[in-house]
């Protein structure tokens, strides 16, 4: 057998585990014990995931919050653009198909056919890391992360997306952040 042919084996059989790995983690995400309590919790995170959490957190800052707050909500919005077109962009390249409806799953609400990567996760992690520069103040960055991580768990507990899914979109929504932070900030504060 040829050093090539023995490569291409090799991968496909590395890429054959991690799917069987992202199927079984889904599955045993979703029908784990201790989680099942949770899951009016996860249904809520899903719904509030859609953009109701952070655009209540931002209508709070236009609202209440100073000519600053209002800038760094503008930078939310900017990046939140790029994630939303991003990950869009990525679920048309990947085409990779959602879970099959299981017993969680909400899939009379998904607006899209495709799994990979994550859009909640994507703009959550984007926000969360939005948050964490803009307000380093500890709390407001647990409370942004642990919001993010809930939002990302819901969608594999609800069979909506694999594990690598979400996985995928906390990378994207957060390097997405990391590397327009400086520039919106430099244009607007």
């Amino acid at each position: 057998m040829s050093r090539s042919r023995a490569l291409r084996q090799g991968i496909d059989r590395g890429l054959e585990w991690l799917v069987q790995w992202d199927i079984e983690t889904m599955h045993a995400v979703s029908s784990h014990p201790a989680l099942r309590r949770l899951g009016p919790a996860f249904v809520a995170a899903t719904f509030l995931g859609d953009g109701y959490l952070w655009g209540a957190l931002a209508l709070g800052l236009i609202l209440f919050g100073s000519p600053t707050d209002r800038s760094h909500v503008l930078i939310a919005l900017g990046i939140t653009v790029v994630n939303v077109s991003l990950f869009q962009l990525f679920k048309l390249l990947f085409t990779r198909p959602r879970p099959t409806a299981g017993p969680l799953a909400l899939l009379s609400r998904l607006s899209d056919s495709y799994s990979f990567p994550s859009g909640h996760t994507t703009i959550a992690f984007g926000v969360a890391w939005t948050v964490a520069v803009l307000y380093p103040r500890m709390a407001y960055q647990l409370a942004t992360f642990f919001g993010a991580v809930t939002i990302s768990v819901s969608r594999v507990y609800l069979r909506e997306h694999y594990p690598f899914d979400v996985i995928g979109g906390a990378l994207l929504g957060s390097v997405t952040a990391l590397y327009l932070l400086p520039v919106f900030m430099r244009l607007l504060l």
